[in-house]
């Protein structure tokens, strides 16, 4: 069955939101700098050294799109989670290794 506009919105606003309370409780404890935007369908995450990480939404396809300074992913809602269609990674542990890598920011789910 295919996945409505509002059901896609609720799975990537949920997501986004667990990345967000994981960024802030690490900034507390980890002494982090790093700006968390989050407007519209965008969050993004800019690290100390001026690098960016983007996640967005894209409703027309229901994916969310990840850039990092490593390229560009396309995350699709597959079975329950969030997969890479070219390589079949899991989004979250992706984003998480990408913060750690580009951001220095060790962050727990």
């Amino acid at each position: 069955m295919a996945m409505t506009d509002s059901q896609f919105h609720q799975l990537a606003d949920e997501m986004f939101q667990s990345i967000d309370n994981a960024i802030e409780l690490a900034i507390d404890e980890q002494d982090a700098d790093i700006d968390i935007d989050a407007s519209g369908n965008v969050l993004q995450l800019e690290f100390e050294d001026g690098s960016k990480i983007v996640i967005n939404k894209q409703e027309p396809l229901h994916q969310i799109w990840l850039a990092t300074k490593f390229g560009g992913y396309h995350f699709s809602y597959i079975e329950g989670k969030w997969i890479d269609e070219r390589n079949g990674g899991e989004f979250m542990p992706f984003v998480l290794e990408s913060i750690l890598k580009q951001g220095g920011l060790n962050l727990s789910l």
